[in-house]
């Protein structure tokens, strides 16, 4: 695909250039600015040097959540209390353990065993791709089924807890309805309970749960933590990893010929599926020179660096999420039909929506 380097083509802000068709010409000019930029329509500081984001994930008074609002105030509820949970969105000594539990599974975990699990879920449902709307679907189908399946339900529960998960995942977005959010708690309820028998079985009768005996291993200070963060494992990779496969068939549509056994690594640096995160002044704080007062917002621009990844809350799932998605491209029909896309409105992950070229 061509770039397009004209600055009359280039998306507003960094939340426009999520979706925006190209952004990365953009992406390599606002890089290069040294100094954090306030940005009068966001609200919000923005870094996009690469030396700027490691500053701030690095600082320890840069949070990923507000002081004040530790948990959205839109999701209080069951949703609201599984968030509060995750390891992933919070700092602090009560979160430690999770986080190294998490850690520990993560880099256990056999890769054969892992892309043999992905190729058996993965093979059933590639081969029911034959158009945008069965594409669509298994982007998201094929990553999050597969760490259910590691977690250890058979192959008749898969479905039902991908619902699930795509449920709780619509209340993590600003852009989700009161009705999306409203249904994101019956969900994670039911994946909370489904995950506590799970949990029960295992204890009861080890057998070959990979992910959930790893998690296990290491201790969780009580079972709510522990089943919110399991939980965690596949909302993380619901979104994440839909967008990573979806840019590589995006890809593959660009160029038929590409070994899509290395295409993830490229397209992980090239077109990565999550563009942005933030950061809270939980005080105020110095960055790169510029004074950001206390509760203020900073949105660090991630996909204006290849691959970038850094401080205590890189990504311990690129590995996985890597084998998932290569297996996943691998289980695809060679020749996949002439399709159109365009990019599923969000602030911050990149998945593309495939439509039948006209």
């Amino acid at each position: 695909m061509e770039r397009n380097t004209e600055p009359g083509a280039w998306p507003a802000d960094p939340i426009a250039a999520v979706t925006h068709p190209d952004p990365y010409p953009w992406y390599a000019h606002i890089a290069a600015e040294p100094k954090l930029v306030y940005d009068e329509r966001l609200k919000l500081w923005v870094a996009a040097a690469p030396t700027l984001m490691r500053e701030v994930l690095a600082h320890p008074d840069c949070r990923v959540r507000p002081v004040h609002e530790p948990v959205p105030a839109a999701i209080a509820g069951p949703a609201g209390a599984l968030f509060g949970a995750l390891a992933r969105m919070n700092e602090g000594p009560r979160h430690a353990s999770p986080k190294a539990a998490l850690l520990h599974a993560l880099a256990t975990l056999d890769e054969q065993a892992v892309r043999a699990c992905a190729d058996r879920v993965a093979a059933p449902l590639a081969a029911g791709v034959a158009d945008a709307q069965t594409l669509n679907a298994y982007l998201f189908a094929a990553p999050v089924r597969t760490v259910a399946a590691l977690l250890g339900w058979p192959d008749e529960r898969l479905a039902q807890v991908e619902g699930w998960t795509r449920e709780f995942v619509a209340c993590l977005s600003p852009l989700s309805s009161a009705a999306a959010i409203a249904a994101s708690h019956g969900a994670a309820d039911a994946l909370l309970a489904a995950l506590r028998e799970l949990v029960r079985a295992e204890c009861t009768n080890p057998g070959k749960r990979h992910l959930l005996a790893g998690v296990l291993a290491a201790p969780m200070p009580d079972e709510h933590t522990l089943l919110a963060n399991l939980a965690g494992l596949l909302s993380q990779t619901y979104e994440a990893t839909a967008g990573l496969l979806g840019n590589c068939v995006t890809a593959l549509l660009r160029d038929s010929a590409a070994d899509r056994s290395t295409l993830v690594e490229r397209v992980s640096r090239a077109d990565p599926a999550i563009h942005n995160t933030r950061r809270y002044a939980a005080c105020d704080v110095d960055v790169g020179g510029v004074r950001v007062t206390a509760g203020e917002g900073i949105l660090l621009v991630l996909a204006t660096a290849d691959g970038f990844g850094h401080g205590r809350h890189a990504c311990p799932g690129q590995a996985l999420a890597t084998t998932i998605v290569t297996r996943a491209l691998l289980a695809l029909p060679a020749g996949l039909p002439a399709l159109g896309w365009h990019y599923r409105p969000s602030v911050n992950a990149r998945i593309p929506v495939f439509m039948e070229a006209v």
